[in-house]
């Protein structure tokens, strides 16, 4: 099924945002639409890449397994935004697992579409390279930032990165439901979960947050982002 009209807006925040309008337009049309409900995978670690997703409502985690079989959460995908397309464009197999957390509709692009449209528009199509470039540049920085952090400073960075992805204002606070169970956040942290349940307890003692289920209401950004800052001593 094609994408509606309604369904092509997300397409405009995501990689396909400064692409020529006509370019866009003729890229939406080789999208597909995909309903997934919570706890599908979309697609393994080490499968062959075959298609780029763009997410329209939901949310989609994107994890990895390490050499001794722990998994770790490297991104919590939200709607208007993308994944799946560096393998699409380096042939290379996938280095993530994306599992569908929140009930969800999806933009599919099949890499012979994309192909077939790089081909039509060779001069875009150098253009959207440099947009991936520039999103792996940002993944490296948000990597080195979890490296000289400590746990605090990584629980911190993570609650304000959620917030500007899902946050709503409400009554002076914001609300973040992220839907993720407490293992998955320590995932998404890169700690233990007896560690960031700690971490959490203490900023909602100090009134910065208040904790419920698969949500966290951030009620004093200013702190967090202040220990989100603090870089580990060595």
């Amino acid at each position: 099924m094609s994408l509606t009209l309604l369904e092509r807006r997300p397409l405009d925040s995501t990689l396909f945002s400064t692409l020529d309008p006509d370019a866009a337009d003729d890229l939406a049309a080789e999208f597909e639409t995909v309903d997934a409900a919570r706890r599908t995978v979309l697609f393994r670690e080490a499968e062959a890449g075959d298609s780029l997703y763009v997410l329209l409502s939901g949310k989609v985690k994107l994890s990895r397994r390490s050499s001794d079989g722990r998994e770790g959460l490297l991104a919590l995908v939200g709607p208007g935004e993308p994944f799946g397309e560096v393998e699409l464009l380096d042939g290379g197999p996938r280095t993530t697992t994306a599992t569908v957390v929140a009930d969800a509709r999806l933009a599919r692009l099949s890499k012979t579409a994309l192909y077939r449209w790089m081909a039509r528009h060779p001069g875009v199509a150098e253009q959207l390279l440099r947009i991936v470039a520039r999103r792996i540049r940002g993944n490296r920085a948000t990597v080195h930032d979890r490296l000289f952090s400590d746990v605090p400073g990584r629980v911190a960075g993570q609650l304000i990165q959620l917030a500007n992805q899902f946050g709503v204002a409400e009554d002076g606070a914001t609300r973040v439901v992220h839907d993720l169970t407490q293992t998955e956040l320590a995932q998404f942290v890169g700690a233990s979960r007896e560690s960031v349940n700690k971490v959490l307890a203490n900023y909602a003692s100090r009134g910065w947050v208040r904790l419920e289920n698969k949500c966290i209401v951030i009620l004093d950004g200013a702190p967090l982002a202040r220990r989100a800052q603090h870089k580990r001593r060595r």
